[in-house]
């Protein structure tokens, strides 16, 4: 009996000790910290802001805008703490961080936000507005001796040194979507880490070998410099591909649409004050770069910088999202076929085994916001003054920006343009011994004069082919009868007569590609 009355007891301090050793654990982290709290608040005060955004970004000088002094100011106006996360563009975190509500916002390309959000269940934000669209800032070189054209990379020994999962990359895979380089070997990618990284293999590249090089600025006016060195292609050149958009995460989105707005109506008025101060991007490309720890960037690197970057105004996003869609839109492009034609390249470059939206696009971008806007008049100038030098007084009201049209050429500069490329088709086909379109080439001339429209800085030459065989004449009359249907048709789907001609070339080989056109892009020598 006294041996059980000692157990009861030692269970009973055990008891007693769990029980306090759990006392004690919850005073030091519940109890104790609540009356730390309690004291701090009374001795404290109230704080400055009344919530918190957060924004994943990383160091792009694109971005620069949102970690403005100016957009800082004017959302802390309205108690509003804006806090830029930079995950070094690590975009698959930067995804699952909206997917855990670890952020409320985010900058993507449409690109990255496509394939980043195709491997999850469903995209956890929604596209708000368009930042801005690479026009230069990223291009691909090489060396005139080895690669004097695009469509050069049409052999199997030739490949495209990138950073993988860049803007740059995209640029190369857009590239390869769209030209015919049915030769280029499916392994065409050599990555590096980083433009620094792919303009030293530049440097110390041999000559020889069929390589080109994707890069972005300051590399790609350093690498210009480089004897024998030229421009293949650069963002400036095509439309609607490298485009980078603010996303909102879809619960914050629907619960604080009130503050997805501030952060819009913030970041147009920010854009609008730098917009309108004589070297102010120039200067804000400087000092960004100094806050981000980026390399030093001095002020005719900055200025090169500003121009190879267009910033989307309030106008443009408007005409981008549909909300005006009249005369003043000038013809801007969809964000649904933005979104539609990016991820045609990543099907097409067999980075996406197939489309992820399912017909389902629009479900990727939100309207309400900017529609809001649009609505209740907003104009990005109505503001006071926030920093001296950078008003917010109504200046200079924004417009649309629309590529100058291409002027009609004469017959001998037709002749002295520079060859870019042969252009990625099926084979148009005619009626046997015609020049009569079948119904499904028909469609894919459509198709292709939409695609057109992105690449609005070239010509194009359509080049009819015959056969050898038999009377040489006709075949040749026939090659431009070719020639001259298949360009009736796409300016009749909406290509400017000015920028597209109708030839025939010698009659030559027996096969069926003996009797199609050809699609080639040339530019005017600089």
């Amino acid at each position: 009996m006294g041996e059980k009355k000692a157990k009861g007891i030692i269970v009973a301090a055990i008891i007693w000790v769990v029980i306090i050793v759990v006392l004690a654990v919850a005073a030091k982290f519940l109890i104790l910290p609540y009356f730390d709290r309690e004291l701090a608040d009374e001795t404290g005060s109230d704080s400055l802001f009344k919530t918190e955004v957060r924004i994943a970004a990383d160091s792009f000088s694109g971005y620069c805008i949102l970690r403005s002094p100016v957009m800082k100011t004017l959302l802390k106006n309205d108690g509003i703490k804006l806090t830029i996360v930079d995950d070094k563009a690590d975009y698959g975190a930067r995804m699952k961080s909206l997917e855990k509500k670890d952020i409320h916002m985010a900058v993507f390309t449409i690109d990255s936000f496509i394939l980043n959000g195709a491997g999850l269940n469903g995209f956890p934000a929604s596209i708000v507005m368009v930042i801005d669209e690479s026009k230069g800032a990223d291009a691909i070189v090489a060396y005139k001796t080895a690669v004097s054209n695009i469509q050069n990379l049409d052999d199997q020994e030739a490949a495209i040194v990138l950073t993988p999962d860049s803007p740059s990359e995209f640029l190369a895979r857009t590239v390869i979507a769209h030209f015919n380089l049915p030769r280029m070997p499916d392994k065409w990618m050599i990555p590096a880490n980083g433009a620094q990284e792919v303009f030293s293999r530049f440097k110390g590249a041999d000559r020889s070998k069929k390589r080109a090089y994707a890069l972005w600025e300051p590399y790609i006016s350093k690498a210009l410099q480089l004897k024998d060195a030229h421009l293949l292609i650069d963002s400036s050149k095509l439309k609607g591909y490298i485009v980078d958009v603010l996303v909102a995460e879809r619960n914050f989105l629907k619960e604080h649409p009130d503050l997805v707005q501030r952060i819009v109506e913030c970041y147009f008025r920010a854009a609008y004050s730098y917009s309108q101060s004589p070297n102010g991007m120039r200067d804000l490309i400087m000092e960004d770069a100094r806050i981000t720890g980026s390399e030093s960037i001095d002020a005719d690197t900055a200025e090169r910088m500003a121009q190879r970057i267009e910033w989307k105004n309030t106008l443009e996003n408007y005409a981008c999202f549909g909300i005006d869609s009249g005369p003043g839109a000038g013809g801007m492009q969809h964000i649904e076929e933005m979104i539609d034609n990016i991820t045609d390249v990543l099907v097409k470059t067999s980075t996406l085994a197939e489309n992820p939206l399912k017909k389902r696009t629009s479900t990727l971008y939100h309207d309400k916001i900017l529609n809001n806007l649009k609505t209740a008049g907003f104009h990005p100038g109505k503001k006071v003054n926030v920093i001296e030098g950078l008003g917010l007084g109504i200046g200079e009201l924004e417009k649309v920006r629309t590529p100058s049209p291409l002027r009609p050429l004469e017959t001998e500069e037709w002749g002295s343009l520079i060859l870019v490329g042969s252009l990625r088709i099926e084979p148009i086909s005619f009626a046997r011994g015609t020049a009569r379109i079948h119904l499904q080439s028909g469609r894919d001339l459509d198709d292709l004069a939409r695609r057109l429209s992105n690449w609005p800085q070239y010509y194009l030459r359509i080049v009819g082919h015959a056969r050898e065989e038999g009377d040489m004449d006709a075949n040749l009359i026939l090659a431009n009868e070719r020639a001259d249907a298949a360009k009736k048709q796409l300016v009749a789907a909406g290509v400017s007569p000015a920028r597209v001609r109708a030839e025939a070339d010698t009659p030559s080989g027996k096969e069926g590609a003996s009797q199609s056109v050809s699609f080639i892009l040339g530019q005017l020598p600089y």
